[in-house]
């Protein structure tokens, strides 16, 4: 396979302005699978004036809910109609299984699904006044022209976080999704435009976050970013956003704990912890990275973590048998290396991994295997940094109050677990553990109808359930005196 693809600006399919391209690369043999447009602040910048006039004097903000709705809903049926190509693509172009990425898909479209059921239950309502003979009414509008950044580990799924409460709710936006990760992206705007999307609502920007995400969190012309991504980016796109104050919606990952208590159920708790790290070789901000074990079951479970991962199969997305693939770019996987040759010298013991795999069959892929370290504390680089790899780090605990500590010692605040069959002890640690979302006897599960996001550097807003959709809105309070008469003050 080798597509050549385009970006989409106001209603047209088109290269980039300087005429440069991207090749996307299959990290698992590292193929040519599409040619791109290289976009820059040129085309950021048209995109942006589209999105613009098409706000302004366009009839999208002014449409009908229902008729928004109804739209956005026919967006979940093409992607239930195209579930498999869409599927294959991301795998290509992320490396993930395609039994992975299949639900994936059913995930965004029911995203989709949701936002398009919303559109017309976010109408508003009455509010008591004061003064007699007036009305007082408390309504949502639109924002306006959104900037949305995307990152390359789940495409199309953040994706469809931030494009389907945008539409309803009468914006218009330009996207830019990670330039090595853009085909799936590319796909949803074919079927957007297939949907009845008008114009100029909908903007698709191809290109490097120094051009393209730079035009987008400084043109004075957008007023909303949500950006997903890493901290270091965040920080300077909540800078550029200051040139207009725009409004801001940032998820910065996370280096999320997972506790488990010697009372909890023993192997779900290490099949789950498993599951809540290894999923997309741990390239996730959710990824349950810190495990955080009780010391009575300490040994005995890092033993049964062991003996598991020694077992995993790597290999192609494409491959029935396949558990995990590659991680996403040499960059990356080097990235990821360095992580683990830190660890080694800050006294980590590694317990299994910690090296590319020998297997001929895995050398042109950016392959690492699962890797566990013990004896790790919270001064350890390896512990607070998010390296966004297959990479386990365990501490131990003896009481209650030395998990909550533990788990609460980060920038970080995005998510986190807590394994226990005592109820009563189970909410008590969700609730002093300060991030986004907590899982009890569960990780790494998420819907449309509960908010995403996070605590402390993990970013501000949130994403999904309505509260997703009020990030996507201004409030405003609209009185209207029935009966005015003069106050005769001056």
């Amino acid at each position: 396979m080798n597509l050549k693809l385009q970006q989409y600006i106001n209603g047209e399919w088109l290269d980039a302005k300087s005429g440069k391209e991207r090749e996307i690369i299959n990290p698992f043999n590292q193929d040519i699978i599409a040619v791109v447009p290289e976009g820059d602040a040129s085309d950021a910048k048209a995109a942006i004036s589209a999105a613009r006039e098409a706000f302004d004097h366009g009839a999208w903000a002014s449409a009908p809910a229902t008729e928004r709705g109804a739209i956005v809903r026919k967006i979940a049926e093409l992607i239930e109609r195209d579930k498999q190509e869409l599927a294959e693509l991301e795998s290509l172009d992320t490396g993930k299984t395609v039994v992975e990425s299949q639900g994936d898909m059913d995930d965004i479209a029911g995203v989709f699904r949701y936002y398009g059921e919303l559109a017309d239950k976010n109408g508003g309502e009455l509010i008591a006044s004061p003064v007699p003979n007036s009305t007082s009414k408390v309504v949502h509008e639109p924002v306006g022209v959104c900037g949305q950044i995307t990152p390359w580990n789940y495409p199309l799924l953040q994706a469809s976080w931030k494009l389907a409460p945008a539409l309803v709710t009468g914006n218009t936006l330009v996207m830019k999704p990670s330039e090595i990760t853009p085909l799936t992206t590319i796909k949803v705007f074919e079927l957007m435009e297939e949907a009845g999307v008008p114009a100029g609502v909908a903007n698709l920007v191809l290109g490097t976050g120094d051009t393209v995400g730079a035009e987008l969190s400084s043109n004075t012309d957008v007023d909303l970013i949500s950006f997903t991504g890493g901290l270091a980016t965040g920080k300077k796109i909540m800078q550029a956003a200051s040139v207009n104050v725009k409004n801001l919606a940032l998820e910065l990952g996370g280096k999320n704990p997972n506790i488990i208590f010697a009372d909890a159920d023993f192997e779900v708790a290490v099949d789950q912890a498993l599951n809540g790290v290894f999923f997309h070789a741990g390239q996730i901000c959710s990824a349950g990275t810190r495990l955080i074990v009780e010391e009575s079951i300490h040994d005995e479970f890092v033993n049964a973590l062991v003996e598991r991962v020694k077992k995993f199969k790597l290999g192609s997305g494409f491959d029935e048998e396949t558990q995990m693939g590659p991680l996403i770019s040499a960059e990356h996987l080097t990235k990821v290396e360095k992580y683990v040759e830190t660890g080694i010298k800050e006294g980590a013991r590694l317990a299994v991994g910690g090296r590319r795999p020998e297997e001929p069959e895995l050398q042109r892929g950016f392959f690492y295997l699962p890797t566990i370290f013990t004896d790790c504390t919270t001064d350890m680089k390896i512990v607070q940094e998010e390296a966004f790899g297959p990479i386990i780090t365990v501490e131990k605990f003896r009481t209650e109050e030395e998990a909550i500590k533990l788990a609460n010692d980060s920038v970080y605040g995005l998510a986190g677990g807590v394994w226990t069959n005592d109820t009563v002890k189970a909410e008590r640690c969700a609730t002093k553990m300060r991030m986004g979302t907590v899982w009890i006897n569960d990780f790494n599960l998420y819907f449309p109808h509960a908010p995403w996001g996070g605590f402390k550097q993990s970013g501000f807003g949130r994403e999904l359930g309505r509260q997703g959709l009020e990030e996507y809105t201004e409030t405003k309070h609209i009185f209207q005196n029935l009966k005015p008469e003069a106050i005769n003050w001056f």
